[in-house]
């Protein structure tokens, strides 16, 4: 359901264009709306006990997804955009602040992700989902007031009078950029600035296109945090402190937590020792630093496929096998290596990607670039959910419990595993090779050296 969601909510932000001050707040009021219609819908589950939910209930519940999808399609894209902006990259400090902007955004990001899964989830699961949601409601609301509190320092930039949606005027570049080419000289015997400027504008676009394919493997990597490393970690010895046992949804917070931990140490020591090394104020390029986010991801499914195995073994041992509720006699500090490479690839990777699609395209389709960035991670859930099924149907069409049986101690996690190392491989060869070829626009080419 959350790659649902997250797929559902790139379709929506292709079609949303960048806006100011007052739209900005309607997203945020948005998300509030999705939140209060949860509170109203989850506090039902109880008829689970009896009856089932009614189809109204089904419906409203769903809706109340969809809409978390809408905020998330308006707002991700725009609010990041918008907050890049506030720094001008023609100025030294500033333009370098604005590459941090992109680290810090998602240190917040995790403190938050953190919080909700160690705290909010113990709240709804021990206290109530209505109480649950309502701190998230809260939390919205105050979200809402440091958001306006900030409007009178806020940079806008002055829209023109021609101003359209990304989508209308990306579709009048590439018209531009294919007639140009057909007809490459006016009668003057030159294209005029206006022509040179869309064609260009296309081209901006045609070239991130093949780095973003490259790029879906890693989505299709990322969606087994919160899916299959969680189904491995249900099956572990998840004891802490002696008798205390951790639900197998906290093991997530060791993403976040890595995310933490790298983002200051990434930022702070690893930038500013690279930069002397490569003479870039970055330390790496963009394309350096996603292209070693993939890698570390890689090593992330490889360390996961080794766990499974070791968690086979040791089940066949103590002949867990065919018992699937079995806890087995393996510690929950198994899964933290995968976890934590994980958190440090999406620093270098995911960060990366963000700051990649922004400054690569042009200034007036820079929230459609992000929307590309959120994509990949989208569409690649969306992949991840259609390889599953595909892979149990074929696995299953025989007499055996297939890879993704439900009991996991019969399943074969660790050949999926397998080959998504596989695919991640083949991902990093690809994009290194486009990498090497890849000519970086003019204002990056500053910002760079």
């Amino acid at each position: 359901m959350l790659n649902l969601t997250s797929g559902f909510s790139f379709s929506l932000s292709l079609g949303i264009k960048r806006a100011p001050k007052k739209k900005q707040m309607r997203y945020i009021m948005v998300t509030l709306a999705s939140t209060l219609l949860e509170q109203s819908s989850l506090p039902a589950r109880d008829i689970h006990t009896s009856s089932g939910p009614s189809s109204l209930q089904v419906a409203f519940f769903y809706a109340s997804l969809y809409l978390i999808a809408l905020a998330q399609g308006a707002d991700k894209p725009c609010a990041l955009a918008f907050a890049a902006e506030q720094f001008d990259p023609e100025h030294p400090k500033e333009r370098a602040s604005r590459s941090s902007l992109f680290n810090w955004w998602f240190f917040s990001m995790a403190v938050g992700i953190s919080i909700s899964v160690a705290v909010v989830s113990y709240i709804q699961e021990n206290v109530g989902w209505g109480i649950g949601f309502g701190m998230l409601c809260a939390i919205m609301v105050c979200t809402f007031i440091v958001f306006l509190s900030g409007t009178p320092t806020y940079r806008f930039c002055v829209p023109t009078t021609d101003v359209e949606s990304p989508f209308a005027r990306l579709g009048r570049s590439l018209g531009t950029l294919i007639k140009s080419s057909s007809f490459p000289f006016s009668t003057n015997g030159h294209q005029d600035d206006d022509v040179v400027a869309k064609s260009e504008e296309a081209r901006s676009m045609l070239r991130v296109l093949p780095i973003w394919a490259a790029c879906l493997a890693y989505g299709v990597a990322y969606a087994q945090i919160m899916t299959l490393f969680n189904k491995q970690g249900g099956t572990l010895d998840r004891r802490v402190f002696g008798g205390l046992e951790l639900p197998p949804a906290a093991l997530q917070t060791l993403g976040p937590a890595s995310i933490l931990l790298f983002v200051p140490i990434y930022d702070r020591l690893l930038v500013p020792a690279l930069g002397r090394l490569t003479g870039k104020p970055s330390g790496l390029t963009l394309l350096q630093r996603m292209g070693t986010g993939m890698a570390v991801s890689m090593g992330a499914i490889i360390a996961a496929t080794l766990v499974e195995g070791q968690r086979l073994d040791t089940a066949r041992e103590h002949g867990l096998v065919d018992d699937a509720r079995a806890t087995v006699p393996m510690s929950w500090a198994w899964l933290v290596p995968q976890y934590v490479m994980m958190g440090v690839a999406y620093v270098l990777a995911v960060v990366g990607m963000q700051e990649f699609f922004y400054d690569q395209m042009p200034r007036e389709l820079r929230s459609l670039g992000l929307a590309l960035y959120f994509s990949v991670m989208g569409i690649g859930g969306f992949i991840s959910s259609a390889l599953i099924s595909f892979i149990d149907r074929v696995t299953r069409s025989g007499s055996g419990d297939g890879w993704f049986a439900d009991n996991l101690n019969r399943a074969h996690l660790d050949y999926f595993y397998w080959l998504l190392a596989g695919l991640s491989a083949a991902e990093l060869v690809l994009f290194l090779w486009l990498a090497s070829s890849y000519a970086y626009n003019k204002s990056h080419k500053r910002i760079q050296h």
